[in-house]
């Protein structure tokens, strides 16, 4: 059962509307110890001074922002404390937009808000509000001493809420040197085929259906190593080469097309995502996985 991380209230005008906040995603990732090589103890990390090589107590150390090499401005914690955005428990609407006015590359952490108690009907109200008209609100909170920008929005009977990337955060696309090239440009034809493809692939989206492969195949290794199996290692592939562009549009859609497309726009079938109301669906086993080839000592 997950529990709130953080409790306050959706302020909006001269309504408030207090909810609890939960995190909507449990992060699964393998993580390692650094372990010595030759009898197998962890590791332990110790902060050392470089200049006498004596490891330096936690109350001895500073916050130093580096202005030039080798040159630092001490800042002091009752400094930064003076700085910290005003403590509240607000969640203060600035404003509502469009849904399809923001892009993805600005959301970043995503949570649900639940109405806190006694707030029920105005969580209600609040949410089908926005669900009829559409609407997403910009709002800021403070959160463990950080002020955020973040973006709440109707999914299902739920409010959800992410935190935002600020916008001189955002990398431009024009800070990348390996663009395309502007004579690179795509035969009619060539565009006609790459539709056709993506025509034949085109299908509702199933979260359920993708898993973190590599973490599958990661814990099976581990699972192999502890029962003593012998681990044999496939040496890499080599890259592929770029392949002749409308030969490669061709074969990728007779295989489509083989593997039961015909080429055609696909007709989706009516269905609500899990994230906009329906209810979670069953997640799949996984089908087969990509196993580690092991070979008994």
């Amino acid at each position: 059962m997950p529990r709130s991380i953080w409790r306050g209230a959706i302020s909006f005008g001269l309504v408030n509307v207090p909810v609890k906040l939960y995190s909507a995603v449990s992060r699964k990732t393998v993580r390692f110890h650094q372990l010595h090589d030759k009898d197998g103890v962890r590791i332990q990390q110790k902060r050392v001074c470089p200049a006498d090589g004596e490891e330096v107590p936690y109350d001895n150390i500073v916050k130093g922002y580096e202005i030039s090499p080798d040159r630092y401005v001490v800042i002091e914690p009752e400094e930064l404390d003076a700085l910290d955005p005003k403590k509240t428990r607000a969640i203060e609407i600035q404003e509502f937009v469009d849904l399809e006015e923001i892009d993805p590359i600005y959301y970043d952490h995503p949570y649900y808000l639940a109405p806190d108690t006694g707030a029920s009907k105005a969580y209600r109200l609040l949410l089908r509000a926005m669900e009829e008209t559409n609407k997403v609100a910009i709002a800021r909170v403070v959160i463990r001493q950080k002020e955020n920008l973040v973006a709440i929005r109707p999914t299902g009977d739920v409010l959800t809420m992410a935190t935002m990337i600020f916008h001189d955060e955002v990398v431009s696309p024009g800070a990348i040197e390996e663009l395309p090239d502007d004579e690179a440009e795509a035969s009619k034809r060539e565009v006609e085929m790459a539709q056709q493809l993506i025509d034949s692939l085109t299908g509702d989206f199933e979260p359920e259906k993708y898993h973190d492969e590599y973490r599958e195949r990661v814990l099976e290794l581990i699972e192999a190593k502890a029962q003593g199996e012998e681990i044999t290692i496939q040496p890499p592939e080599e890259p592929a080469k770029v392949p002749d562009l409308m030969a490669a549009l061709e074969q990728s859609l007779a295989a489509a097309q083989k593997s039961g497309g015909d080429g055609k726009p696909t007709t989706r079938k009516k269905r609500t995502a899990a994230g906009n109301g329906s209810k979670t669906a069953k997640k799949s086993g996984g089908g087969s996985r990509s196993r580690a080839k092991a070979s008994k000592k």
